[in-house]
């Protein structure tokens, strides 16, 4: 029998520190390993599998277009890509979309959008405000925007003209903006920083000063988009709007894709030859995000997930009152992080994986949710009784 971790090891860069499963085949929130054993799927691809696995809407779409045309670059139109193209700018604030592969190509094309922009209107202004404990990609421009010293120390220099504040302070923000500033580039919710939430009103004060400024305000919903949060888009619930948003993750339905979206007048910056790609906009993406946006759209996710939410966040929050471990649970719609006091994530993942439950130990004290937008009421509960069980056996908590 091969030992297709050992091959792993033999061939491939040992850059991801992976969990010791081969995942061979999945069905909805369901996932089985080549020894056959099953798993609830509470990962999703990091937030990537919004209908589950193998969703017949896009394994349809896919199957279908595949048979019909895959790639033909973009020298040409093709109908799928002007058919999600329509969709993303009717039901969102923003008026023009550039697609490419990921949710780093889609921060580095708003970096690259947000620069020209600053070069043609604020005179050569150029330089982005995040935050700290942010996660924009890892590509040298997405990765000099991250506000995480760790990612970035070993890859210095880095590409200049970033600025990293504290995470919910606004007087920060208003202090590190000068007159070589063009952006201000966040998450809605640092997803990969913790899974930490904006104070009420953080946003809105950001939005107004980058009114007053002349800024443009950058949202990655890279993790927080097409529903995942319990609205088409995170900034709906904090009322505000972007002028530059990226997104990926959940708009293939697991399938690569990327988009940048923008106001008319900030895209009308990027002519013909300014930016492009080889794949982004291909057929087979297209389709599968059509479908699986198109789904999203017409069967109300959004407010599937607000229920699915209130339910799981509810039962995580009653382990606060029997686990002395459990601190806080954290989150928002199906993005879901419960706080340990100590740090025990990453043994609380591995006692949920050998009870047949995939997690995520997002922070060494913190393990994170982000199951498919259609989990069911039972698999939320079954995986909240086996994270219940797994955080016992991996701390041995004084009961209440």
């Amino acid at each position: 029998m091969t030992d297709w971790v050992a091959e792993e090891h033999r061939y491939l860069f040992q850059n991801y520190g992976r969990q010791p499963v081969v995942i061979e085949r999945g069905e909805g929130t369901r996932v089985w390993d080549v020894e056959g054993n099953e798993y609830l799927d509470f990962v999703a691809g990091v937030a990537v599998n919004t209908l589950g696995h193998a969703h017949p809407v896009v394994t349809g779409a896919i199957a279908k277009q595949a048979a019909t045309l895959i790639h033909i670059s973009n020298h040409f139109y093709s109908k799928p890509m002007i058919e999600l193209a329509r969709l993303l700018v009717e039901h969102s604030c923003l008026d023009r979309v550039f697609f490419c592969n990921s949710g780093t190509e889609a921060v580095e094309g708003a970096i690259k959008l947000a620069r020209r922009w600053g070069h043609d209107t604020k005179g050569g202004a150029h330089e982005i405000i995040t935050a700290v404990d942010s996660f924009h990609g890892r590509s040298m421009g997405a990765l000099a925007a991250t506000g995480n010293a760790r990612y970035q120390e070993p890859f210095a220099p880095l590409l200049p003209g970033f600025a990293h504040v504290p995470w919910n302070n606004i007087e920060a923000i208003r202090a590190a903006t000068t007159e070589h500033t063009v952006a201000i580039m966040l998450e809605p919710i640092q997803g990969e920083g913790g899974v930490n939430l904006p104070a009420q009103g953080y946003l809105a004060a950001v939005r107004q000063w980058c009114d007053e400024r002349g800024l443009l305000l950058i949202l990655d919903e890279v993790q927080t988009g097409v529903g995942r949060t319990g609205s088409l888009w995170a900034y709906e619930q904090e009322g505000i709007e972007p002028d530059i948003m990226a997104l990926a993750k959940g708009l293939g339905g697991g399938f690569p894709i990327g988009a940048v979206l923008a106001r008319e007048q900030i895209a009308a910056h990027l002519g013909k030859g300014d930016h492009g790609t080889t794949f982004g906009g291909n057929p087979l993406a297209m389709a599968a995000g059509l479908a699986t946006f198109r789904h999203v759209i017409e069967n109300d996710i959004p407010g599937q997930v607000r229920a699915a939410s209130d339910r799981l966040i509810a039962r995580l929050r009653s382990m606060e009152d029997r686990l002395d471990v459990v601190t806080e649970v954290r989150g928002r719609g199906l993005l879901v992080a419960v706080g340990l006091g100590s740090d025990c994530a990453a043994a609380v993942v591995d006692e949920c994986r050998r009870r047949g439950l995939l997690a995520n130990n997002v922070r060494p004290n913190a393990v994170r949710f982000m199951p498919p937008l259609n989990v069911s009421n039972d698999e939320l509960d079954r995986a909240c009784d086996i994270l219940e069980a797994a955080i016992a056996a991996a701390t041995s908590p004084v009961t209440k």
